[in-house]
């Protein structure tokens, strides 16, 4: 049976009896749970399921070639669909080579469904053949686990998972299934008759007395700022045109993290670019000089925040968040909401009306004077040089060459992710997909292809550097198998450039295995699998070979060789505050490391 074949025998999930084996219900379980796409690898302790997965035409499994490629997959379908990501792998090395995947999902909350086969139940604990202690692995990186000993809690199990996994803060929920329990006989039921076994109820609507409070904070505020996160796109495309009309609102400048890119319109005037360690100048700067600060579903992390004692010193903050655990976790916060972003900021907007606030014109008259002076230090302006490409260059005609397209961008992990973040700008929600959290090297080439598989019509391309795209190279294979013409767009420049920017700037110029020597023929590699390569190494040709790639039915390996010593900036040096930003050449980097003995940890 190929890929494309479709089974048209009888399904289990058609019967009107409830008595079914384990690895049916699990199948009649993901029907009924509205999946239409799941990601895996098979092996022994998970065959039952793969048996039952034949006779059931309404899933689309697709088989990746490495189990980390299946939950990266998984997280791109999910993040840019709004649908939650499903992953099935056996027991042992095929659950361990799921977990990086798992916690990427974590951090960056991206809800998904991880289901593992197991040893028989008797064995647990006998060092069986591909036997691991998966739940205890996977306790720290997952929102929920499960163990499931018996097949009538297999049901409940199932269903609770979906929820837990897409309400409040999404994120990874996992089933281990022993293949005594895939087999055992039981009886099904639907996601309406079961009850949850868990006293699990997010709050999603914010406190009216807080709401009320916020609003009245961001009418006196002459020096007020939105800074948004992943969790307005997680909240859906209305939490994203929600925030827009508030902006309207109040008049005041919006931010947002790198996960949060595309949840305001980057061609917006209100707009300041990404904030951050390789944020906009007048992004870091109005965070630090704000009078209000109005988080949004972001969560404070180190790459924002800078040194804590020094962030935004003299402002009243503001924090929308689903997640409890993560209020006054980094920084103190003087105003918290718990609820849904959506559901919070469409409460913000009818607070302010209801009050009849206005926004104060001539404080935000003054603030946006100062906001446009930063803005024309033009901090993203770089040198480009005739006769060689430079990555910035690079993102910038990608951007401008697709433009009015249907197009997602996934990234790798590195500069080319920073300088992809920097230039390529969104208008909209869910068109963006990169590894934030935990930094992941290999994400892009199998989010691509979770993404093409969610929007077959769309242009998909993942932003990569010939160090990232290595790690997870063999899933070209899974894009090739299903007809998924992805675009990976590979700014190469020898080395591992993140590494070596800090190797330049932090340890004395000392190269330590960051060169990457032995490198494949992106062509001839390409080729290899069954896709096209494209080379260009020439400023003038650039234009003509992107539009050769974007005009390709098949996927591209898109080798563009860029300059090979260039650094992603601005920057704060790690340490440093938002007004300690460093703007200039490489020299004035090292001097001014040196002269404050800044760090890049």
């Amino acid at each position: 049976m190929t890929a494309h074949q479709t089974i048209t025998s009888a399904t289990p999930t058609d019967t009107a009896s409830r008595a079914m084996t384990g690895a049916e219900i699990v199948v009649r379980g993901l029907v009924d749970q509205g999946v239409e796409v799941l990601f895996g690898y098979p092996g022994g302790a998970v065959l039952p399921i793969y048996d039952a997965l034949f006779h059931e035409p309404r899933l689309h499994h697709v088989l990746v070639r490495h189990e980390q490629g299946a939950t990266h997959a998984a997280e791109g379908y999910a993040r840019s669909s709004g649908k939650p990501g499903v992953v099935l792998v056996t027991s042992g090395p095929g659950a361990t080579n799921a977990i990086t995947g798992i916690m990427d999902a974590l951090m960056d909350s991206i809800p998904m469904v991880v289901i593992t086969g197991q040893v028989p139940t008797h064995l647990i604990g006998t060092d069986a053949f591909q036997e691991a202690d998966t739940v205890g692995m996977t306790r720290s990186c997952t929102k929920h686990n499960y163990l499931v000993k018996d097949v009538r809690d297999l049901p409940g199990i199932i269903h609770e998972a979906f929820k837990i996994a897409t309400t409040g803060r999404p994120g990874p929920v996992l089933i281990d299934i022993p293949k005594d329990v895939q087999f055992a006989q039981g009886e099904y039921y639907g996601p309406g008759e079961v009850a949850s076994t868990h006293a699990y109820a997010p709050r999603t609507k914010g406190d009216p007395t807080r709401v009320a409070e916020a609003v009245a904070m961001i009418a006196r505020a002459r020096r007020p700022i939105f800074y948004t996160g992943g969790g307005v796109i997680n909240a859906g495309p209305r939490a994203s045109a929600l925030l827009r009309e508030l902006q309207t609102l109040t008049g005041a400048p919006v931010t947002s993290t790198l996960m949060g890119l595309g949840a305001f319109p980057a061609a917006d005037p209100a707009w300041l670019g990404m904030l951050g360690m390789h944020g906009t100048f007048e992004a870091n700067h109005a965070m630090h000089d704000c009078d209000v600060m109005v988080c949004v579903g972001a969560r404070f992390d180190d790459r924002v925040t800078g040194r804590l004692d020094a962030f935004s010193p003299g402002s009243k903050k503001i924090h929308i968040d689903i997640d409890p655990s993560s209020i006054n976790k980094n920084v103190r916060i003087d105003l918290p909401i718990i609820g849904d972003a959506a559901s919070v900021l469409e409460d913000l907007i009818a607070a302010w009306k209801a009050a009849g606030h206005q926004a104060n014109k001539a404080a935000l008259g003054d603030w946006w004077r100062q906001i446009d002076e930063w803005r024309a230090r033009d901090c993203l302006a770089y040198r480009q040089a005739g006769d060689v490409i430079k990555p910035q260059h690079a993102i910038q005609r990608l951007y401008d060459l697709t433009r009015g397209k249907d197009v997602y961008i996934t990234t790798e992990v590195g500069q080319h992710q920073m300088w992809a973040a920097q230039f390529f700008r969104f208008e909209e929600p869910n068109r963006w997909m990169t590894s934030g959290g935990l930094g992941t090297m290999g994400y892009g080439l199998p989010a691509a292809i979770g993404v093409q598989l969610a929007h077959p019509g769309a242009l998909v391309i993942d932003i990569a550097g010939e160090a990232s795209i290595q790690m997870c190279i063999q899933e070209l294979s899974t894009a090739i198998q299903y007809d998924l013409p992805v675009k990976i767009f590979i700014l190469n420049n020898e080395w591992m450039g993140m590494v070596r920017q800090w190797q330049q700037l932090l340890h004395g110029e000392r190269y330590s295995q960051s060169y990457s020597s032995s490198l494949p023929d992106f062509v001839k590699l390409a080729e290899a699998y069954g896709a096209v390569g494209i080379r260009c190494d020439d400023p003038a040709e650039l234009d003509a070979k992107i539009q050769q790639m974007i005009d390709s039915d098949k996927p591209v390996i898109f080798d563009c060789r860029v300059a090979k010593n260039e650094n992603c900036l601005p920057m704060i040096p790690s340490g440093k505050a938002h007004n300690e930003m460093i703007l200039g050449d490489v020299e004035d980097i090292g001097n001014v490391i040196g002269a404050e003995g800044g760090g890049l940890v």
